[in-house]
């Protein structure tokens, strides 16, 4: 009876284990990139894919224009382009989580929303992976409920959207859900 006793023990103290190791993984924070050059950084960077998100519910291109202040922080103007070809956009500033930390940074809108919620509003914006030469970015909140691949251009290589798919897959993102940008080709031609 002992030795049933011991053995049911032993397997029930390696099912929390393997339960605690598999549910502390998952809540791993993705990996920054440790710091990123704001002056190269700004400048339009454009969607190329992005998980589902309400406020972008209705875009079907979207561009980011980064502009670096004089206090260090970053301003930004977020553009959306629907599929009727109407534009809307928001503006608003990133700065950084932690001081002198430039690769988590949080961003605040300026909407009626987060007038309403001061410091309730921010969104939290990681840069895990940026290419040497600033072109492709992947970026993604620490929950990983929202993803991000950007570029300098409307459209990369297969072999380019592979290498940011497999970085955001790597840090445990739901790749599967991604939307993409839609072709320019899908848009009302009259609003353009």
């Amino acid at each position: 009876m002992l030795k049933l006793l011991m053995r049911f023990s032993f397997a029930l103290m390696a099912c929390f284990l393997a339960i605690g190791f598999a549910h502390s993984a998952e809540n791993l924070e993705p990996k920054t990139v440790g710091s990123v050059d704001l002056k190269r950084y700004q400048g339009t960077w454009y969607e190329l894919a992005r998980l589902p998100m309400y406020f972008q519910r209705n875009c079907a291109q979207s561009e980011a224009h980064y502009t670096l202040k004089d206090d260090g922080n970053v301003g930004v103007l977020n553009r959306c382009r629907t599929k009727e070809g109407e534009w809307q956009e928001v503006n608003g500033t990133a700065s950084p989580q932690e001081a002198g930390k430039t690769d988590k940074l949080w961003v605040v809108f300026d909407n009626w929303f987060s007038r309403l919620l001061p410091g309730i509003t921010k969104g939290a914006y990681w840069v895990l992976y940026i290419d040497e030469g600033y072109k492709t970015v992947v970026v993604g909140t620490p929950d990983r409920k929202y993803l991000w691949l950007l570029s300098r251009t409307t459209h990369v290589s297969d072999a380019t959207r592979q290498e940011l798919l497999s970085k955001a897959q790597q840090q445990g993102y739901d790749t599967t859900r991604l939307i993409w940008r839609t072709d320019d080709s899908a848009i009302t031609k009259s609003a353009q």
